[in-house]
């Protein structure tokens, strides 16, 4: 997939569209300012690229207001919202609080938008089953412990399958990265020895032999085009490249593939604790649950309470609004599971906080 490009198709497909069967209900809530030619811009995580891709559509077609979207990876995403470049970053793994200390406008709120899965792809000729792996293997492969196909600990969980005594080759993300934030905490939290080697970061130290690839869809065309080679990526990005997906063991001991149905699993346990927060800065890798899949996460917009220009402080915070609810029926069908209702009730609460940009 060729990023910039599909977002030059995507505004040019809603600006043709017209506004839909939605015009006459939103000429009342049209953005004057998006008539003038105010566009909101926005860059970061590539995780929900998919997604935001259809809402941006979708959002003009309603409401006349562009917003143009850059899946840059969540690191340049934080840097652009830090150094005010951009009107909203975006990431998948949230901001240290030494980051939020250094943005240039102060205070920055996390809005949970979506939650998605990071799912290990492979190429593997001739085996056309989902692999089961264990934690600790899936660890191990990415650690390069694990180096060939057939070995014996691959094989346990596997029977029956004709594994081929071939070497692995792994692909990880080049880029600063949510993605790679949401698979290493992941690691961390079920390897002590991943814990104490690369650790959790949007970008870690990947041990010799592998190679990197750029951005979700960067990974997908690696694995994609190269046999014997496995990676991670964002659900709907081994969908839409028709990669499969490895079953991964979870913290009740079942095998659980990566669906809505058990990512959604994997928030259950943290929607009541959310709700009552203010800070939606929250891990739900390897979740209890006998159905959760064990590498879900949530991915957040990133915005500054106190917007430094009052007008797109108020288009951004109407966005979002509209993002958590009516934008939530687009989420599924790209493999993106819809926020909790008592979360959305929280978000809603949260945006009403955002300032005018008045300082």
């Amino acid at each position: 997939m060729k990023t910039s490009a599909l977002a030059i198709v995507v505004m040019m497909v809603a600006a043709c569209s017209g506004a839909g069967d939605n015009r006459d209900a939103a000429d009342s809530t049209r953005p004057s300012t998006s008539q003038n030619g105010t566009d909101l811009t926005g860059a970061g995580a590539s995780f929900p690229y998919p997604l935001y891709s259809k809402w941006t559509s979708a959002y003009l077609a309603s409401t006349g207001q562009r917003i143009n979207y850059q899946p840059s990876g969540s690191g340049a995403g934080i840097k652009q919202l830090s150094e005010g470049t951009v009107d909203f970053g975006a990431s998948d793994g949230p901001m240290t609080d030494a980051e939020m200390a250094a943005a240039k406008h102060g205070p920055i709120l996390h809005i949970p938008t979506t939650l998605g899965a990071v799912v290990v792809i492979y190429n593997l000729p001739g085996v056309t089953q989902a692999l089961r792996m264990t934690p600790d293997v899936v660890a191990d492969i990415f650690l390069r412990r694990i180096t060939k196909w057939n070995d014996p600990r691959l094989a346990a969980t596997n029977a029956g399958v004709a594994l081929p005594p071939r070497d692995i080759l792994v692909v990880h993300r080049s880029d600063g990265s949510g993605t790679t934030y949401i698979f290493t905490d992941y690691l961390s939290k079920v390897s002590p020895a991943w814990a104490a080697g690369p650790g959790t970061g949007k970008a870690v130290s990947w041990p010799a032999g592998t190679v990197g690839g750029r951005a979700n869809e960067g990974v997908a065309a690696q694995v994609q085009q190269t046999e014997f080679s496995v990676g991670y990526v964002e659900l709907a990005y081994a969908t839409q490249n028709r990669l499969p997906a490895a079953h991964i063991r979870n913290a009740a001991g079942n095998f659980v593939a990566p669906s809505i149905e058990s990512i959604t699993a994997a928030a259950a346990g943290v929607a009541d604790t959310l709700a009552a927060t203010s800070d939606y800065r929250v891990s739900i890798v390897n979740a209890p649950g006998p159905n959760a899949y064990p590498i879900s996460s949530f991915t957040w917009i990133l915005i500054y309470r106190n917007p430094p220009d009052a007008a797109k402080g108020k288009m951004l915070v109407d966005f979002l609004k509209w993002g958590v609810t009516e934008g939530q029926q687009y989420a599924a069908p790209l493999h993106y599971a819809p926020l909790p209702q008592k979360i959305v009730d929280g978000v809603q609460a949260r945006l009403a906080t955002v300032s005018s940009g008045a300082r």
